[in-house]
């Protein structure tokens, strides 16, 4: 019986690696494409390892002034909304989790409801608004929406302070509190893994958006590097014809690095907030 668990559970082991391998060799692929020259990546059939190291394939993009532009505008674009979404999303979220006043519940379900709404529906008008604000090619039309709260952020806001004693509330009205104090002093602090969970979605998901950067910037001023990807280092070269895979690879691997680096180090944050997120209080 002993033995048969054993064996049991190596396959599952086995089965397990075989798993992740298949899953990770995207990512395999492109770092070790990262490291060749455009005829080895070009070869067929293609081999996993690079034959010599291409260090300079890093070394240009980095050495380019552009790509730290690129990059500034990313940072912007991330900590204008991440900062947003997270102050708007749960002082709404608050007065629905923790106050009670007609409408309550309606209010939440319409809110709700948005998420069923697709976003790209909404991408023509919200286009035609921005360009009468004289947003376009700027940050704004991206920045701005985020500090009025995105739905899918209220929900889990509201979920975890639901979990959190009302006796706090009642203590620190108490002790003189406003609601806004009691908010920012008590309810806050104790959300720290909502907060991050929340941030650390929000920030991955700003860094890898292509869609809405290429609808509003047509000026390569303030493009990000999702845009930069697909145009600027697609061909880093003297021809414009010709796919420079290479350093393609080279832009996509050290676009990898910072969400795979806020996934490790808020890997426990996240797994806490999306659990306690589900608790009633």
């Amino acid at each position: 019986m002993l033995r048969r668990k054993r064996i049991s559970t190596i396959l599952l082991t086995l089965l397990k690696c075989v798993v992740a391998v298949i899953m990770f060799f995207p990512i395999i692929w492109i770092v070790s494409s990262s490291f060749k020259s455009l005829v080895e990546v070009s070869q067929f059939p293609p081999s996993i390892f690079p034959k010599v190291v291409q260090w300079e394939n890093f070394t240009r993009i980095l050495q380019e002034e552009s790509f730290y532009r690129y990059l500034r505008n990313t940072l912007l674009l991330i900590v204008g909304t991440t900062a947003g979404t997270l102050l708007s999303s749960s002082l709404v979220a608050y007065p629905l989790a923790r106050m009670e006043f007609k409408g309550k519940n309606f209010f939440f379900a319409l809110i709700v409801a948005t998420m069923l709404v697709p976003g790209i529906s909404l991408i023509i008008p919200q286009y035609k608004m921005f360009g009468q604000l004289g947003w376009l090619d700027t940050l704004l039309p991206m920045i701005i929406p985020a500090w009025f709260g995105y739905p899918y952020n209220i929900f889990l806001f509201r979920q975890f302070f639901r979990s959190i004693p009302r006796e706090l509330d009642e203590a620190a009205s108490i002790d003189g509190c406003s609601r806004i104090r009691t908010f920012f002093q008590v309810l806050a602090p104790l959300s720290v893994s909502t907060y991050v969970t929340i941030g650390v979605l929000s920030a991955v998901y700003w860094w890898n958006e292509l869609t809405q950067p290429i609808i509003y910037l047509n000026r390569d001023t303030w493009r990000p590097l999702t845009v930069a990807m697909m145009s600027h280092y697609q061909h880093f070269g003297d021809n414009p014809f010709t796919t420079t895979w290479h350093t393609l690879m080279a832009a996509s691997t050290l676009m990898i690095i910072p969400p795979m680096l806020l996934y490790l180090f808020g890997s426990k944050y996240l797994v806490e907030g999306i659990k306690t997120s589900g608790m009633k209080g």
